[in-house]
């Protein structure tokens, strides 16, 4: 069996399609060339999973104003060794949590359907692994899962 390895991202909706994103710092170090000071490039594509995800929802949803602090998001990204003991991206698990104020839009549940197309960077990224996302309301109650997520 591939050794694993696993590190998770999150982010806070600001305003507008602005988030604020938080490594884990704990774990920067491993598997880094530069030692831990800054996030490595699989972290910046979880990130960049996570964020294109979380802009296509809040988009489609609020076009130009969603609310505030409408949506948080985690990325939960495993690390495999291939056959040849080198390391890849396994998969990229995505978990958005939206606040009860863009749950209960008018627009969510037809953005629910087809925000995922919109997303250029998790498209992308799925031409070469797995990229599942999940989508919670507050209560961590599932309002759509892609197939491929597992549940938390």
């Amino acid at each position: 069996m591939a050794e694993e390895n696993q590190f998770t991202i999150e982010m806070q909706h600001v305003q507008g399609l602005e988030f604020r994103v938080r490594f884990d710092q704990e774990k920067m170090g491993e598997l880094s060339v530069g030692g831990g000071a800054a996030p490595t490039a699989s972290r910046l594509l979880a990130a960049a999973a996570a964020n294109c995800l979380s802009a296509s929802l809040l988009y489609c949803v609020a076009k130009n104003s969603p609310p505030p602090g409408a949506l948080q998001a985690k990325a939960l990204c495993t690390l495999v060794r291939n056959g040849k003991g080198r390391t890849r991206i396994g998969d990229i698990a995505v978990t958005l949590q939206v606040n009860g104020e863009l749950e209960q839009a008018v627009r969510m549940q037809h953005c629910l359907d087809l925000y995922e197309e919109f997303s250029v960077a998790a498209v992308s990224l799925r031409q070469g692994f797995p990229v599942s996302v999940r989508v919670v309301n507050e209560q961590g109650e599932t309002l759509q899962q892609n197939p491929g997520h597992d549940a938390e």
